[in-house]
């Protein structure tokens, strides 16, 4: 009895945690590796026939810029407060 109970927590269990992965995946949306996939989200200034390394290689020069500019302000911020 102990172990059928057992069981039937587990099953409990693993349907909540089913059920709360099939929320979030429709909640995120299916992902796609296709490069028409890749090239839908490309950044503005994307050729729309780039390679996934070349749309790779702009959104990490993107990230990259915008954390120096993230870094650069924060200096001034704290230059202004001294």
């Amino acid at each position: 009895m102990k172990g059928l109970f057992g069981v039937v927590s587990l099953l409990i269990a693993l349907a909540i945690v089913g059920l709360v992965a099939v929320k979030q995946l429709r909640a995120v949306g299916r992902v796609s590796a296709t490069t028409s996939d890749v090239n839908a989200d490309a950044a503005p200034g994307t050729p729309p026939d780039a390679t996934v390394r070349e749309h790779s290689q702009r959104l990490q020069d993107k990230v990259r810029s915008d954390v120096v500019k993230a870094l650069e302000q924060g200096a001034r911020k704290d230059e202004a407060e001294k």
